[in-house]
């Protein structure tokens, strides 16, 4: 039964269209209704496999002419041809009367019909002068890989973020083969795998096969475009600005869309991913979005209490130490940490751990102060460890 699909109405090109324009009609429509581009919709998968399916007819030759002269208009045929409409209803509706096998010489050569091959109008249809090898698949719209890219930054860099330019090795689209890998031309010999659709990978002492990446493990490819190579896509060095936003940590990922490897067939790039790497501080440590810091005070103040000065990520502030203050104590300071990546209004808290210094010189007068002072204020530091 004749196949009722027009396929020049598919791609929606006249019956006497050229190649090129063939294939401009192609992908145009492919990157319309790809299932990428159409997620979840089951129409444009379909209408996606009638394009393709078109296209794999009218982009060759030989099955052009079969389709041309068998295919939709199977009904106009001649009637005289042998597959042509009114034939006998033998053979689901073709005539195969006016063939004959010549078993002597073994060519399948008729005696009607203009001398014509039985063998032969099949072996166009079917591909059987390649004894039924697969074509080459076209490519599909592919988006572009993912890259990613390290970045050292400075404590104070992941605290308050920073805009920088980087110089990328990215790839974009082809701009000869609109990311094909090749022109449409006639399909050769794969020369990657010198037709075996296999090549050799060495794996430490192991050696294994695994299906040519060029033709798809069919050994048989289209004529490499001369721009590309093949690969669908050329290197490209970009300076690209990038915004780091405050509050990043080490092994933070920050995305910047569309700045990856070029896409295929009209598919998206890819990303860009920044993979930040955090610098130490001299005086702050950081937990997740607090920061903690050791500041000393001396004697008086943590007797006393005072009024201090003490620094944080945006500068000084002042800090109020409480009388009988003890070292180690930690005092502190809300909204003085680092900002949410996530939200920029979340601050965390900053942490500030007081140490009691003595002076360095001790002179005979602060001495003398030092033993009325215990005279007066005489209390068993060690009390409750078992001592007394």
């Amino acid at each position: 039964m004749a196949n009722k699909k027009d396929y020049y109405k598919i791609l929606g090109v006249n019956k006497d269209a050229k190649g090129p324009d063939i294939k401009k009609a192609y992908r145009r429509l492919a990157r319309k209704y790809h299932p990428d581009v159409n997620p979840g919709d089951k129409s444009a998968e379909d209408k996606f496999k009638e394009i393709q399916e078109a296209y794999d007819v009218l982009s060759d030759e030989k099955k052009r002419k079969v389709f041309d002269r068998f295919g939709y208009y199977a009904d106009n045929l001649d009637p005289d041809s042998p597959f042509g409409a009114g034939a006998g209803a033998g053979a689901g509706g073709f005539d195969f009367s006016g063939f004959s096998w010549d078993t002597g010489a073994g060519t399948g050569r008729t005696t009607e019909a203009g001398g014509s091959s039985f063998r032969d109008i099949f072996s166009d249809l079917f591909g059987g002068s390649q004894q039924g090898r697969a074509e080459p698949p076209r490519p599909l719209p592919k988006k572009g890989q993912d890259i990613e890219i390290p970045l050292a930054l400075k404590f104070e860099e992941a605290v308050t973020g920073l805009t920088t330019n980087l110089t990328v090795d990215r790839s974009e689209q082809c701009s000869r083969c609109q990311g094909a890998g090749d022109m449409g031309g006639p399909v050769v010999t794969c020369t990657t795998c010198s037709g075996t659709g296999q090549v050799q990978k060495q794996g430490g002492r192991l050696q294994f096969t695994q299906p040519c990446p060029d033709c798809e493990g069919t050994g048989r490819r289209r004529q490499p475009c001369s721009l590309c190579k093949g690969k669908g896509v050329t290197p490209k060095k970009e300076q690209v600005k990038v915004r780091i936003p405050p509050g990043v940590d080490t092994g933070s990922r920050v995305r910047i869309p569309k700045k990856g490897h070029g896409g295929r067939m009209g598919a998206p790039p890819g990303d860009l991913y920044i993979i930040t790497n955090v610098g130490s501080h001299p005086h702050f440590k950081r937990r997740g979005n607090n920061i903690y810091v050791t500041v000393p005070i001396s004697v008086p103040e943590a007797a006393l209490g005072a009024k201090i000065e003490v620094p944080t990520v945006e500068g000084k502030t002042k800090l109020r130490i409480p009388p009988g203050t003890q070292s180690g104590q930690k005092i502190r300071l809300r909204g003085k940490g680092i900002p949410s990546v996530r939200n920029k209004e979340i601050r965390g808290d900053q942490f500030v751990e007081v140490r009691i210094t003595l002076p360095n010189v001790i002179s005979e007068e602060t001495k003398e102060l030092l033993r009325q002072f215990e005279k007066v204020n005489a209390e068993n530091v060690r009390k409750g460890m078992g001592l007394e």
